[in-house]
């Protein structure tokens, strides 16, 4: 997924991402800054605060399937998922005033993702002035049966 801040953030929203990450945070409602990306709106992507963590939420969508036969979650759409999820940990945690750049993702896919809710989680394991490295757990029924795992590089502001 290759995005710069122009299309990141939905250009009717006439917002600057400072603006919107601000307000989702004074709010404490994450969907907010959601609303303002296409690509999670189009899979469906939701966020809810527990504490100091997000949890991110991918729900059952027909048009997230890859696989009808067993029904299975498209690999992408699942890499798209967590990949969006670790940019918008960054910029609520970080208080970014512009969106993170990708510099490198890496996905290990661990069993199928089937067609029920999804859920994703962040953790920052390395910040810079530059750069910053976020691993990400997805799983569906239990935190402990991942259906994926991934590692990112972002570039940020």
């Amino acid at each position: 997924m290759s995005h710069d801040d122009n299309t990141f953030i939905d250009d009717s929203a006439k917002l600057d991402v400072k603006s919107i990450v601000k307000k989702a945070t004074e709010l404490n409602d994450f969907g907010h800054l959601l609303e303002h990306v296409p690509y999670a709106k189009f899979i469906g992507m939701g966020v809810e605060r527990f504490g100091d963590e997000l949890v991110f939420k991918l729900p059952a969508k027909d048009d997230n399937i890859g696989n009808p036969i067993l029904p299975a979650l498209h690999g992408g759409v699942i890499a798209g998922f967590m990949e969006m999820s670790a940019i918008v940990q960054l910029m609520v945690f970080m208080q970014t005033t512009k969106v993170p750049k990708v510099v490198d993702f890496s996905i290990d896919y661990l069993r199928a993702g089937y067609h029920k809710d999804s859920f994703a989680e962040c953790k920052i394991t390395r910040q810079g002035r530059r750069v910053a490295n976020v691993s990400i757990n997805c799983w569906q029924t239990n935190r402990k049966h991942l259906i994926a795992t991934a590692r990112a590089h972002f570039l940020i502001d």
